[in-house]
C-alpha cells in the first residue's frame, strides 16, 4: 500500500528535468564564452537577485528520549513546558495533499516514557521554544528586513512549511514562524506533514528494508569497536552504570545534550567527558552508516531529491505560476541534518545542535542570467564539495547533490532489494 501511494505522488515533473538539462547546457556554453583561460570569471554580487530560500532545521531543545540507568536522575519539571507568549501562533496540520493529519506513532511511544519530574520523553521545552523563536527572528532579519524578499506577514503563496509528524517538530515550527512572522494573520498557518511509513525527512527504517538490514545490529557493534569500547567502559564506570546495562554513546550524548541545554547536568562524569562523549556518539553513527554511498543515499537521498526538485522548478521558465515558493521550511532532526551535511561535504564531525539550520539560497545574475547557490550552516557560509567558492554555480552544486540524490523510483528499488532476497529465500 505504501508503494502504491508513493507512486501516485508527484515529486517533480519529467519536463522539469528535461528543461533543466537544456538550461544547464546553455549556461555552460555561455560561461565558456565569458570565462578566462583558467575557467574563472568574477561575479558582481550587486547584480545577484535572490530567487528562493530553503531552510532545513533541527527542532529546539527537548527532554531526553530515554533516561540513563543510574540513581541520580535529573528532574524534568512540567514548568519547562510553559509556552512563552511571544511564540504563540495558531496553526493547523495536514498531510501532504491537504488531507487530515496522519497518526503519529512516535508521539505515542514517547508518552510511554515518563521521566523523573513528570515530563514525557522527547518533549520540546520553553528553552527549545525560545531557540526556535530566535531562529525565526534571524530569518526575518535576513529575508524581510535586511532584504525585502518576503512579505512581512505570512503568505502561503510565498512560503511552504513542512515538518515531520512529531509534536516537538510541529511546535518548533510554530515558534520559528512566530519569530519570522510576528504580525497577526487571519486564520491558522498550515504545516504539511507525511505519514510515518512514507516520511523522508528522516531515515525511514520502516519503509526501507535494505537500510534496516544494513544497519541492524551495527549500533551495538559500534560499542564493541576498539577505542569506543574502552572509552565506553571508562564513562560507565565513572557514572556507576553496570557493564551489563545497554548504554551506548548515542544515548549518553542525548541525555548530556538535553541536560546541558537546560543547565541540569546530573553527573560530574558527563561534564568531564563532554567532548569524548560527543565524538564517540558521532563515531557510532558513522560506523552504523559505514560512510557507504548507497547507505547514505537511502538515509537522505529522497530528501535531497525534494530540495533538488525545488531548485529545478525555480530555474525552469516553464514552471506554472504558483508552483514555486520563495521560502521552503523543513522541520527535521539531527539524524536528518548530519547525513545532509555529509552529502554536501561540509560535515564538521560535530553533532548538530538543537535549533541548527542548513540554508540554501538560490540567486540569479541579472546580466548573465547565471544561477548560483549559497549554502549556510548555523548561519555561517559554507563551500560545498565540488564548488570553487562559497558562491557556487548551480550546475556544480547539482552535481554535488546528484551523488546521493534518489528519486522515488530508485529509492524504492534500492530499498526493496533485501525484501526481494528474503522472499526468494522463503520460497527456497
Amino acid at each position: 500500500m505504501i508503494t502504491s501511494v508513493l507512486r501516485g505522488r508527484l515529486w517533480v515533473p519529467v519536463g522539469v528535468l528535461t528543461s533543466l538539462a537544456y538550461l544547464v547546457h546553455q549556461r555552460r556554453v555561455a560561461l565558456a564564452e565569458q570565462r578566462g583561460p583558467h575557467g574563472q570569471h568574477p561575479v558582481d554580487r550587486s547584480l545577484l537577485e535572490l530567487k528562493m530560500v530553503q531552510v532545513v532545521f533541527r527542532h529546539g531543545a527537548r527532554s531526553p528520549l530515554k533516561p540513563l540507568p543510574q540513581e541520580e536522575q535529573v528532574e524534568w519539571n512540567p514548568r519547562l513546558l510553559e509556552v512563552p507568549p511571544q511564540t504563540r501562533l495558531e496553526y493547523t496540520v495536514t498531510d501532504l495533499t491537504g488531507g487530515p493529519k496522519p497518526h503519529s506513532p512516535f508521539d505515542s511511544q514517547y508518552r510511554k516514557t515518563v521521566l523523573k519530574g513528570g515530563m514525557f520523553a522527547g518533549q520540546l521545552t520553553n528553552v527549545g521554544m525560545w531557540q526556535m523563536f530566535a531562529l525565526g527572528e534571524r530569518l526575518r532579519k535576513s529575508y524581510v528586513e535586511d532584504v525585502p524578499f518576503l512579505s512581512p506577514t505570512f503568505n502561503p503563496q510565498e512560503v511552504f512549511v513542512r515538518s515531520t509528524n512529531i509534536y516537538r517538530n510541529l511546535e518548533s515550527t510554530r515558534c520559528l514562524l512566530a519569530g519570522l512572522f510576528p504580525h497577526p494573520k487571519e486564520g491558522p498557518i498550515t504545516i504539511h506533514t507525511d505519514d510515518a511509513s512514507s516520511e523522508v525527512l528522516y531515515p525511514n527504517f520502516q519503509n526501507c528494508c535494505s537500510l534496516r538490514e544494513r544497519t541492524r545490529g551495527r549500533r551495538q557493534a559500534a560499542s564493541l569497536q576498539p577505542g569506543i569500547s574502552e572509552d565506553l567502559k571508562k564513562v560507565k564506570e565513572g557514572m556507576g552504570i553496570a557493564s551489563s546495562d545497554e548504554v551506548d554513546f548515542v544515548l549518553l550524548f542525548d541525555n548530556m545534550a538535553a541536560e546541558q541545554a537546560h543547565g541540569l547536568l546530573s553527573c560530574p562524569t558527563l561534564k568531564r567527558f563532554t567532548q569524548m562523549i560527543e565524538q564517540r556518539a558521532v563515531d557510532t553513527v558513522l560506523y552504523m552508516q559505514s560512510e557507504d554511498r548507497e547507505c547514505l543515499q537511502m538515509v537522505v537521498g529522497p530528501f535531497l531529491h525534494i530540495l533538488e526538485s525545488n531548485l529545478l522548478r525555480a530555474v525552469d521558465p516553464a514552471s506554472p505560476t504558483g508552483k514555486t515558493r520563495k521560502l521552503y521550511l523543513y522541520s527535521a532532526h539531527d539524524v536528518t541534518v548530519m547525513p545532509l551535511l555529509m552529502a554536501l561535504g561540509i560535515f564538521d564531525h560535530k553533532w548538530p545542535p538543537f535549533a541548527v539550520d542548513v540554508t540554501l539560497e538560490l540567486y540569479q545574475h541579472q546580466q548573465s542570467k547565471e544561477w548560483f547557490v549559497q549554502l549556510y550552516y548555523h548561519g555561517k557560509e559554507q563551500v560545498p564539495r565540488g564548488c570553487p567558492d562559497r558562491l557556487c554555480p548551480l550546475d556544480q552544486f547539482l552535481n554535488t547533490m546528484s551523488v546521493y540524490t534518489l528519486n522515488p523510483e530508485k529509492y524504492h528499488r534500492i530499498c526493496s532489494r533485501a525484501q526481494g532476497r528474503n522472499s526468494e529465500m522463503e520460497r527456497d
